[in-house]
């Protein structure tokens, strides 16, 4: 009985935080990172492993400067994602920013269609959430779907509040077409790693073997809509400037996997800038490529080290 109630009763609770104001949310998280990082050690074992391969150049020194800051800067993004359920449109357009609107904008009103490349840096929620505001087409971004029923409909319900329409990877083609007849806004996270069995395309990402989703290039090819990065910079507490930056406005000209490189290499270069705020917590490189695939990758970049 009591197991069936439980994920309601941590609604109610999440849904209850979320009406203290923010000032006080972050005296909370100040409390959180300690529990998370010092007490409980919240998968700082992924955390570690995911940083030292990522700057093998760094030493044990600069590891944990870059792990501590992260915590910190992720017990604030869970205090901040809670406060979705209650922040109002004037609060969100305060604190999340937009540059190159106008270039976005004269696409959607000549009535074509663009993509959007996100990733899991910075807020990425309030980002997303903004963008359903900011623009004048309709915004669809493309989630994951939560095991749990109840939190995944609390999600849902929050992530829509400002006119984004949820779409499930598993429905995006659909949706793709049926929005064909007027300007759309379609968001993919380009950082999210494909199941072991989706896994196509493999690359390297911050010094590591990666597969890479394919979607977004597929997509971009077919219906030769413009893509955009979305790059997200952390300004202060509570506050990100998002650049909405052309990365492929012609994407039916180019080669295959170039689209697929030209983002990957674009998280690579801005995550290097400012490491801490990109979402170290999550098992990006859980999967490996077949051993062919491995010795081709490892043969180009001893090819490229020489090149160089």
């Amino acid at each position: 009985m009591f197991k069936k109630a439980f994920p309601y009763l941590g609604i109610y609770f999440l849904k209850s935080l979320s009406l203290l104001p923010l000032g006080f949310l972050y005296l909370l998280s100040d409390v959180f990172y300690l529990l998370i990082y010092r007490v409980f050690g919240y998968r700082k074992k992924v955390v570690r492993e995911n940083l030292l391969n990522s700057f093998p150049e760094k030493d044990i020194n600069e590891i944990i400067a870059i792990e501590k800051k992260f915590y910190k800067y992720f017990a604030d993004l869970f205090f901040e994602i809670i406060k979705m359920q209650r922040i109002s449109k004037k609060e969100l357009n305060k604190r999340v920013k937009f540059k190159n609107v106008d270039l976005v904008e004269a696409y959607l009103k000549n009535n074509e269609s663009i993509l959007f490349c996100a990733s899991h840096y910075g807020n990425y929620e309030w980002v997303c959430m903004s963008i359903g505001m900011t623009f004048s087409g309709q915004h669809y971004p493309i989630y994951k779907p939560l095991s749990s029923k109840i939190f995944d409909n609390w999600f849902f319900n929050m992530r829509s509040r400002f006119g984004n329409q949820m779409i499930s990877m598993r429905q995006t083609i659909r949706a793709i077409q049926s929005t064909k007849h007027y300007p759309s806004m379609f968001t993919f996270g380009s950082d999210q790693a494909p199941s072991k069995e989706d896994s196509q395309y493999w690359t390297t990402l911050l010094n590591q073997e990666a597969s890479i989703q394919l979607g977004l290039e597929k997509i971009a090819k077919k219906t030769n809509r413009p893509v955009f990065f979305l790059k997200t910079s952390y300004v202060k507490r509570g506050y990100y400037e998002v650049d909405c930056v052309p990365i492929s406005l012609n994407p039916a000209s180019t080669a295959e996997f170039e689209i697929t490189e030209l983002h990957t290499r674009f998280l690579e270069d801005f995550i290097r800038e400012e490491p801490a705020y990109w979402l170290w917590s999550h098992r990006r490189w859980k999967y490996k490529p077949e051993k062919p695939v491995r010795e081709r990758l490892s043969k180009d970049l001893k090819e490229e080290n020489i090149e160089g």
